[in-house]
């Protein structure tokens, strides 16, 4: 997120904190596709996304009183729906009695009629991907298509900075293995 885009959301958890209650409806418009489709990636089911979400935005209405920094609230947000999501599977797992491992999508079929490089590169990037393990799918995502930084990553699945560039670095490695 850019800076204007923090300050704006800072400046609407301080109004809902003095008792406009606009200001939730505001942030909720701002961040729920965002927070879907991040619950969606982990549960793979889109009413368990949505229900998900509902929870955490009750979880955080709780708790904005807690929440130090205003301007952090899309990550902290981001936070609350990877841990709820985490905690949907853990249960699940447990209720069924496996071993832990997270549901990962199965491979999307891609066409490779004719020699189209681009979508067959494509196509071995999504399969090299998924044989990633799920903390480095993970911090690929958070980095390459939330845009987040290093520091809000850390923030957002509570590991140190250095964590963060360390599975980054692998993940990287492992698919450009894949790739050549």
């Amino acid at each position: 997120m850019e800076k204007l885009d923090r300050i704006y959301d800072g400046l609407l958890v301080l109004k809902f904190k003095g008792g406009d209650h606009k200001a939730i409806g505001i942030l909720i418009k701002r961040h729920q596709k965002r927070l879907l489709s991040q619950a969606h990636w982990y549960t793979r089911d889109a009413e368990k996304a949505k229900d998900i979400v509902q929870d955490s935005w009750i979880k955080a209405m709780r708790k904005i009183h807690r929440l130090k920094d205003p301007n952090s609230f899309g990550s902290w947000m981001m936070t609350i729906v990877t841990r709820q999501s985490l905690d949907l599977l853990k249960k699940e797992q447990i209720e069924l009695g496996r071993k832990k491992e997270i549901r990962r999508s199965g491979v999307l079929a891609v066409s490779q009629t004719g020699n189209d490089q681009r979508t067959q590169l494509i196509s071995k990037l999504k399969l090299a991907i998924e044989e990633l393990r799920t903390d480095h799918q993970l911090v690929l995502r958070l980095f390459y298509l939330q845009e987040y930084s290093l520091k809000e990553i850390s923030e957002i699945l509570k590991i140190s900075p250095g964590t963060v560039k360390s599975r980054l670095y692998h993940a990287r490695e492992k698919l450009k293995t894949v790739l050549k």
